[in-house]
């Protein structure tokens, strides 16, 4: 699975790279059938905080979650919880039908 990181108004550096890398990479076991591309973006708001957005496609969907947080490790720890449970849902969804 390949990560595209993008730093919205700021520059990230190497260590949140390998954080998100190492993070988002889990997302591969919850669901069968993931793109080969998951896009993440970080964005730096001077008063509200940080705020992580993860998009990636399953056959059939686009699934985006956006969290915001006080640092940059909380909000992609959020939103990569968060997009686990959605795959889940969605998994269990698929096999229903």
């Amino acid at each position: 699975m390949e990560i595209k990181l993008k730093a919205l108004k700021f520059e990230a550096g190497e260590q949140l790279a390998a954080f998100v890398e190492k993070k988002v990479s889990r997302l591969a076991r919850f669901c069968e059938g993931l793109s080969e591309e998951v896009e993440v973006a970080l964005e730096d708001h001077l008063k509200q905080g940080k705020s992580a957005k993860i998009q990636l496609h399953i056959p059939g969907e686009e699934l985006i979650i956006e969290r915001e947080a006080d640092t940059f490790e909380n909000a992609i720890t959020e939103a990569v919880d968060a997009m686990k449970e959605k795959l889940t849902r969605v998994k269990e969804r698929k096999f229903e039908n």
